[in-house]
């Protein structure tokens, strides 16, 4: 076949893939897909985070188990769309600022490799932009590799997933460090200040900026969502004190972001715990999104476990973050499962913008491989992943790595090269599927 007829073949499949993955919200919300795929358009890994359905169905079809993947590491808590991007800083139960792994809005349970070789693409993907040659990103992605099997060791042996290395502000360096110092210097009461106001010695939501009144009917469902949410937190005694549960104010919001496009949300403005107005907290309410992997995963068993996607979205993030945020939790908004959680200030993602040392570079992909390590182990101290995950999770992984050390670190390295290649070739189609017309609906 030509190399014109593999590109026409390889468009079809794309758009057979997107069909799937967004028909349904891109005909309920062609402008918010209109403004993803522009996003997605700038650039080939823009396009790779955006489309974990192409790199899932690509994975699936061309699948080997190895000698990585067993019944046990085939059936791990994994996040589904672990790309380099998706790090950054948040504040846990215990008032801890930690660098770690974030949006959880695809996660399930699935092979652990999966979770480890969307990351190596995307690392490839970042050093081809940077100019990287082959060999550095060679050397990257077994820094990743490297990491990753060290930390699973570590904590098989007895440390905590709560010790060091966790990227904490007595811990991190460099860039990681750097973020947790900006999440630091951020309050709640700055983050009011940007999205609220004071009218009537009350505070409410600042008109405009991309907030959307709602009629008094939605408004009442939307509260009642919301009153159900409530009986899925984990008591918390900041919560039990008088008025914290109080709405002050409601409106909508729609997703325009890569991975949120079309989907519905709300922000809910609570009372906090006193009378004063810089207590106030934002919490929102979204659309939970069928997660990517989930479309090839055929066990019954993890399908049935959940209610709805906001549920498994929730459970998910709950088994993989330790100390998650204790307002994350779950209701339903017109039969469709929402995630709930805070709008939270201290929320500061890794800015790979200015980096451009290959070595620092090193250091960072180092600490994410810890981290992707920390997050896998995690999981199975988790209450909620007992049935679905009753096993050691790090013995099932180190036992499996154990096998072939040399092989686990070429299969990513390899797998890093190859999808990277493919992901810019697939963007280069994307691109001209889109400008063409040829995406039906946009």
């Amino acid at each position: 076949m030509t190399k014109a007829g593999q590109e026409a073949e390889r468009g079809e499949t794309i758009l057979e893939v997107f069909e799937t993955a967004f028909g349904d919200l891109l005909a309920a919300d062609p402008a918010a897909f209109q403004t993803k795929f522009r996003k997605m358009a700038a650039s080939a890994f823009a396009f790779y985070r955006g489309t974990a359905c192409l790199f899932y169905a690509d994975l699936h079809e061309g699948r080997d188990s190895g000698p990585f993947l067993d019944e046990r590491t085939s059936r791990v808590w994994i996040h589904g769309d672990l790309h380099a991007e998706n790090f950054g800083t948040y504040m846990n139960a215990h008032g801890r600022l930690l660098f770690n792994v974030n949006d959880f809005d695809e996660a399930y349970v699935g092979p652990f490799t999966w979770d480890l070789q969307r990351f190596a693409a995307s690392v490839a993907l970042l050093g081809y932009s940077k100019a990287f040659s082959d060999t550095q990103i060679t050397s990257l992605v077994t820094t990743y590799a490297d990491a990753y099997r060290d930390r699973i060791r570590a904590l098989l042996s007895g440390a905590s997933e709560s010790e060091p290395p966790a990227l904490t502000l007595d811990t991190a360096r460099g860039p990681v460090l750097d973020a947790l110092h900006s999440a630091r210097a951020n309050t709640r009461f700055g983050l009011l200040g940007t999205m609220t106001e004071i009218r009537d010695w009350e505070r409410r939501f600042t008109p405009g900026g991309g907030s959307i009144e709602l009629d008094k009917a939605t408004r009442e469902t939307v509260l009642e969502s919301f009153d159900a949410y409530l009986e899925t937190l984990p008591r918390h005694e900041g919560r039990e004190r008088h008025g914290a549960h109080r709405v002050k104010d409601v409106v909508g919001r729609r997703g325009i972001g890569i991975g949120s496009a079309g989907l519905p949300s709300y922000n809910i403005l609570l009372e906090g715990h006193s009378d004063a107005l810089e207590n106030d907290l934002v919490i929102y309410m979204k659309q939970a999104q069928t997660p990517a992997v989930s479309r090839h995963i055929t066990d019954q068993a993890v399908r049935d476990y959940f209610r709805h996607e906001g549920h498994r979205t929730v459970i998910s993030q709950r088994a993989l973050q330790a100390h998650a945020d204790p307002w994350l939790g779950w209701t339903e908004l017109d039969g469709a499962g929402q995630l709930v959680a805070e709008v939270s200030p201290y929320a500061v993602d890794l800015d790979w913008s200015d980096l451009s040392d290959p070595h620092e570079i090193g250091q960072v992909t180092a600490d994410l491989g810890r981290a992707t390590a920390t997050m896998h182990a995690a999981a199975d101290e988790a209450e909620s992943g007992h049935s679905l995950v009753p096993f050691s999770t790090e013995q099932a992984i180190d036992e499996a790595i154990s096998k072939d050390e040399d092989g686990f670190r070429a299969m990513l390295v390899d797998f890093a090269h190859s999808y990277g290649a493919t992901a810019r070739r697939d963007h280069q189609i994307f691109v001209d599927l889109f400008r063409n017309g040829r995406i039906a609906g946009v």
